[in-house]
């Protein structure tokens, strides 16, 4: 299906057009036209698919329809509401000309109070601004005749649903809602009953596998020769390459010694204001860096084109995110690559991916075999022979026991050597000596005065 053939206003197909936005993909086109005829939509695909662009062209033409009712699309992250944004300016030519404001965290207050000043109709945001504005009552959503939660699954994993549940408070009860999510957990499924009105459910796609194009590989390691093959990868590989670790600190580290090798490299993660984040982004897209270090902060709403490789240099916290890692390269259709480190100690987490991926998963398999299940291709490297086989394992047993039974006989040997010498001591000390110390023992309790008879001696009061 093209655009062209949607039944929208033509100002709206005019700024299709210039956007170079042509066919339209599955969720677009399963999405778009339901939600134009304003029923409520429960909506499910895997990342990278367009589900922005999904909820954004139905959203803009019903203001154009409606020169009083409002939009607001609530994010889980400041990353992802600039990038829909983004897609809503692109939209929102001269000659619609919609007011909008971005509500996000880092962002100056003063500069977000003018924009809404200003009748702004289109509002996206993060769930703890727009709670901070509604408490400054600088915010009025009495008008809001459509709203989308995009990315649920990941504010509800975040902790957000007291301030979503606040949000709702303010909105009317006769208003559209849009829900989208690359995952649909139990607690998703609640909230739908709770808030959405006979929704129209669509999926596209599997709600665990990755996206099919991305070719997947894992490479066997420990933790201390990571590094050195990060820098391999990263040589061998030619585009932008994607590196996703655990904490802050780890992404720092990396990326003083990668600058200290002589790579370009940056870091995105919470501690970094927005200013800085969106200056890491801007190079990143721009190819000033080529490598970004990220936490799990950007395993969501990050839509960059140019991403060709994803590294997961640690595995994630939760299963489901190893999905949204993947998911930031193959965007759009285009092709990708990700390649997992796995360490002896990555073997729980590395099953329960598996599960999530392929539900018929057998426990029983063993890590180093991994290759059998229904992941993608994995990487094989001739220069890493030592592979995490029950053999290995079999080897750090025996050294443990040559280890403790080399101790023993040393503590044996040690024991034998001090007894020896006691008794030396021992036969050294002759009879005379032991009689003396006894009989000094004997005159020391001999000597004690003691009386025969002793009693205590009645107190008399004196009287006065």
């Amino acid at each position: 299906m093209n655009f062209t053939d949607l039944q929208i206003e033509n100002k709206l197909k005019r700024s299709i057009e210039l956007a170079e936005f042509k066919t339209t993909t599955p969720i677009q086109s399963q999405s778009i036209p339901v939600s134009l005829t304003g029923k409520d939509i429960l909506g499910t695909a895997q990342t990278g698919t367009g589900k922005t662009l999904a909820f954004t062209i139905p959203m803009i033409n019903k203001l154009i329809k409606n020169n009083q009712e409002k939009a607001l699309i609530v994010c889980p992250t400041r990353e992802l509401a600039t990038q829909v944004m983004e897609t809503v300016l692109k939209l929102n030519i001269r000659e619609i000309g919609i007011g909008n404001a971005l509500l996000i965290g880092g962002e100056s207050m003063q500069k977000q109070l003018k924009k809404l000043s200003k009748k702004a109709r289109i509002i996206v945001g993060t769930p703890g601004r727009i709670n901070d504005h509604l408490k400054r009552k600088s915010l009025n959503l009495s008008q809001v005749s459509y709203l989308v939660l995009d990315e649920t699954d990941r504010m509800l994993d975040m902790g957000f649903t007291p301030q979503i549940e606040q949000i709702l408070k303010f909105i009317p009860k006769d208003h559209q809602t849009l829900l989208f999510s690359a995952t649909l957990p139990d607690n998703i499924l609640r909230i739908s009953q709770k808030y959405l009105n006979n929704p129209e459910r669509i999926s596209v796609g599997s709600l665990s596998a990755p996206i099919e194009k991305i070719k997947q590989e894992t490479f066997e390691i420990t933790q201390d020769k990571k590094y050195h093959e990060l820098i391999n990868q990263l040589i061998e590989r030619s585009g932008s390459i994607l590196v996703f670790v655990k904490t802050k600190h780890g992404a720092d580290k990396i990326v003083k010694r990668l600058k200290y090798d002589g790579h370009k490299a940056d870091a995105i993660h919470g501690n970094l204001r927005q200013s800085k984040r969106d200056r890491v982004i801007n190079g990143f897209r721009n190819g000033n860096s080529r490598i970004l270090i990220a936490t799990d902060v950007a395993a969501r709403g990050l839509d960059i084109p140019l991403i060709q490789h994803v590294i997961n240099y640690d595995l994630p916290q939760v299963p489901e995110d190893y999905i949204h890692r993947v998911g930031r390269t193959g965007r759009a259709g285009k092709d990708g690559s990700a390649l997992t480190f796995l360490t002896p100690n990555d073997r729980n987490m590395w099953r329960s991916i598996q599960k999530l991926i392929d539900p018929d998963f057998r426990n029983k398999e063993s890590f180093s075999n991994s290759k059998k299940n229904k992941v993608g291709k994995f990487h094989k490297n001739k220069r890493f022979k030592k592979k995490f086989s029950d053999k290995k394992f079999n080897n750090t047993n025996k050294f443990k026991k040559k280890f403790y039974k080399d101790r023993n006989e040393e503590s044996e040997e040690s024991n034998s050597k001090f007894n020896k010498k006691k008794k030396k001591i021992f036969n050294n000390f002759n009879q005379s000596d032991s009689e003396r110390i006894n009989s000094r023992n004997k005159k020391k309790f001999k000597n004690r005065k003691r009386p025969k008879k002793f009693s205590f001696k009645k107190f008399k009061k004196n009287n006065p």
